[in-house]
């Protein structure tokens, strides 16, 4: 939180101001796991969603666990690349994604990657584990799943990764609407254990702002 408290607010969300990131007896979440998570960002089914997180590695004493980063925006230059009509598939039609548990049912319609009246690339969504039906007219389904599973085979090249190890002190931010995180499985000796918050761009925006004026004084 005291990071935060220089780059703007606490996003509060279901999860509270932190959240714990390590195993648990009966976990709602697959993070809440020792296993692998593929590349994804973080709360699709939010509207807004968080725009930075941040995680705070406070505890890595256990056989794997490394951390990886995609940019999502590489990816979906790559995509559009190699085929546009991949790509429009996945800017032009809205998909549903969705977390519910006990205590919370989040729901938003949004498309996967977002593009501004430039067609730039200005966010993306992904994420296997939150993504709902997919309420699209028939003739729609089997394009949109070729697009879908191209887009998850070019955000899981390796040579788009950085992946490395976080130690205990460490803290990795990063814009949610534009990178992907995953992590490697880990063993179930030791103990990993990552602090996670989030926050939002308007108050990164800001402070940079504040700091360029004071230069320019």
């Amino acid at each position: 939180q005291s990071v935060i408290s220089q780059l703007g607010f606490t996003r509060e969300t279901n999860y509270g101001k932190l959240f714990e990131v390590r195993t648990e007896v009966k976990p709602n979440n697959l993070a809440y796991t020792n296993l692998g998570l593929g590349s994804h960002t973080d709360n699709p089914y939010r509207d807004p969603v968080p725009t930075v997180q941040l995680l705070h590695c406070l505890e890595s004493s256990t056989q794997g666990g490394e951390s990886v980063l995609v940019d999502g925006f590489n990816a979906a230059k790559k995509l559009r690349e190699e085929s546009s009509e991949n790509f429009e598939n996945l800017t032009n039609n809205w998909i549903n994604f969705r977390f519910s548990d006990d205590k919370t049912d989040l729901r938003s319609r949004v498309p996967m990657i977002e593009i501004n009246d430039n067609h730039e690339v200005i966010k993306v969504r992904y994420n296997n584990r939150s993504i709902d039906t997919i309420n699209l007219p028939s003739e729609k389904i089997r394009p949109f799943y070729l697009a879908y599973r191209h887009w998850g085979e070019v955000i899981e090249r390796d040579e788009l990764k950085v992946i490395f190890q976080l130690v205990p002190g460490e803290i990795i931010i990063f814009d949610n609407t534009r990178v992907m995180h995953a992590r490697t499985a880990f063993s179930d000796k030791g103990k990993r254990h990552l602090q996670g918050a989030y926050t939002d761009l308007d108050g990164l925006y800001s402070l940079l702002n504040i700091l360029e004026n004071r230069n320019n004084d």
